[in-house]
């Protein structure tokens, strides 16, 4: 059976591995890119490619297949250089992030062309997955489903995060404490002893234990790496989906605690609390003279 020709904008991680895969499964890929350098490598793997988008079309059978795998904010520029150089029936997949009402607004005014849009919630990370896909639902339903996965995602990741700074700080019965009116006493230290390795923890956790998980695979492996992760400053990105997911639960009337907390952990970490923070000790020391403590 003869394999598709598929279009690729979008070389990056995911793209990248996507259209080296798509080649070793035997399918023909175009690429596109505006710089010479970053499409060669895909040139020695077989695909074909161009740094003009009118050369990229015109080397995709009709009716034609392009695959967008850039970032959201990318996506409504890029499908107005593009979509005027499709025809009827082609078909404009975009595997990113986007917001599902981008994608609904999007269908309608490509569908005024006879062009196709599919939104296509892609997961697996860098490393993606082999098998397993899902028609969900109308237009914009499949990147409703994927914002989803990864509110859920921020919530998973943060609840592995907070117990495994739980157990780094289980020997704080070993250092020694300030006895002020600004600390708050550690009333039982010798239940606080503990100096567990991380790195232990997490492998043997991960070998059938219920919160086994592929996050927790890759949690482990950085561990066993760098035990105190110093690679990282621990200032934590969100690229949209974690947002979206909350103002679906607020619009829908649901309740979703873990994943608004996840959320504003993240905005915590890059000190988007900096400033409420210094209001609460301006407030502490104008009722009662409470003096910040120098160095903690």
């Amino acid at each position: 059976m003869p394999g598709m020709h598929i279009g690729m904008i979008g070389l990056g991680r995911m793209g990248g591995n996507m259209v080296r895969r798509l080649l070793r499964d035997g399918h023909e890929v175009s690429v596109f890119n505006r710089s010479a350098a970053a499409i060669q490598p895909f040139l020695d793997a077989g695909a074909s490619g161009a740094t003009d988008l009118p050369t990229f079309v015109k080397s995709l059978p009709a009716p034609r297949a392009v695959w967008l795998m850039i970032p959201a904010a990318a996506v409504d520029k890029l499908i107005a250089d593009l979509a005027p150089l499709l025809s009827r029936d082609d078909i404009l997949i975009d595997g990113g992030n986007s917001y599902y009402r981008d994608d609904v607004d999007r269908a309608q005014r490509l569908a005024a062309s006879g062009i196709h849009y599919v939104d296509c919630g892609t997961s697996g990370g860098v490393w993606g997955l082999e098998r397993g896909y899902l028609h969900c639902g109308p237009s914009g339903a499949g990147h409703f489903v994927k914002m989803i996965h990864n509110g859920i995602e921020y919530g998973v990741m943060a609840a592995y995060a907070e117990g495994l700074n739980v157990l780094r700080h289980a020997g704080v019965g070993k250092k020694g404490h300030a006895v002020d009116a600004e600390t708050t006493p550690l009333r039982d230290p010798q239940y606080f002893q503990y100096e567990f390795d991380l790195a232990d923890v997490t492998e043997v956790w991960r070998r059938g234990s219920v919160i086994a998980s592929w996050l927790l695979d890759l949690t482990a492996g950085a561990l066993a790496k760098s035990p105190q992760l110093e690679d990282f400053s621990g200032k934590v990105s969100d690229s949209g989906e974690g947002r979206w997911t909350v103002l679906a639960a607020i619009e829908s009337g649901v309740p979703a605690h873990v994943l608004t907390a996840s959320l504003y952990e993240r905005f915590d970490s890059r000190g988007e609390a900096d400033f409420q923070n210094r209001v609460l000790s301006a407030m502490r020391f104008a009722f009662g003279g409470h003096l910040e403590k120098k160095g903690v």
